[in-house]
């Protein structure tokens, strides 16, 4: 729902987002975009549930309305996207909005410092669309956990974290299965977990990194 608010009109979301709804949500954003000036806040108050889907959308928009010299702010959030956010660590990537919405203020959770200083010094550098890609990550979903395979669900971490394609993403998984000795699914769990604040072996991070970077070498 789209509500006026001078010339940055507010967009409440609510309910979840995820893969089935994320087209939804970017034409919604997108039209509201087209129809202002300056930009668009937005109020997620309502947002039960997003996992890397809807994070990707938000990302992609506001890639979108910086090129269009616009920009993507955030009134209001709910716990979940709150911890989604802070957790990917793209929180500075948001205009930071604290106007009142509905009468009330609400508080911006803020990322870590170490986080913050690394996203500047990539912005600095050049290179902010790599910044987003590299930060949005798949995170702890535990809805997602019960329905989602495992080995899918890491799939997903490379692809969000490494910018890969889902068939790379697969190739990187077996080859790392392959070259550890590890089966599989126990390379996925280990993945998964990571996510969720596991440490990763340190064996495992070294063949991942081998692996996308061979992957991502020019043919």
């Amino acid at each position: 729902m789209t509500h006026p608010d001078g010339d940055r009109p507010i967009v409440a979301v609510s309910g979840e987002i995820d893969i089935e709804t994320e087209q939804i949500l970017q034409r919604a954003l997108r039209l509201a975009l087209a129809r202002s000036s300056v930009g668009v806040d937005l109020d997620l108050t309502g947002v039960g549930f997003c996992d890397c889907s809807g994070l990707n959308v938000l990302l992609r928009v506001r890639r979108l309305a910086l090129a269009d010299g616009k920009t993507l702010g955030v009134r209001a959030l709910s716990p979940w996207v709150g911890r989604l956010l802070a957790l990917t660590g793209t929180s500075a990537l948001f205009t930071q909005v604290r106007g009142p919405v509905n009468g009330v203020v609400h508080d911006w959770h803020e990322h870590s410092a170490a986080t913050h200083n690394l996203m500047e010094e990539m912005e600095e550098d050049g290179v902010p669309e790599e910044a987003e890609k590299l930060r949005a990550e798949v995170v702890q979903l535990k809805r997602a956990m019960l329905t989602r395979p495992v080995i899918d669900l890491a799939r997903g971490v490379l692809m969000a974290s490494f910018a890969l394609t889902s068939e790379d993403a697969w190739s990187v998984l077996v080859d790392v299965s392959q070259h550890t000795n590890t089966k599989l699914h126990q390379l996925a769990e280990e993945l998964v977990a990571s996510v969720n604040g596991a440490a990763l072996p340190d064996h495992l991070q070294q063949a991942i990194s081998t692996a996308v970077t061979e992957i991502s070498r020019p043919a």
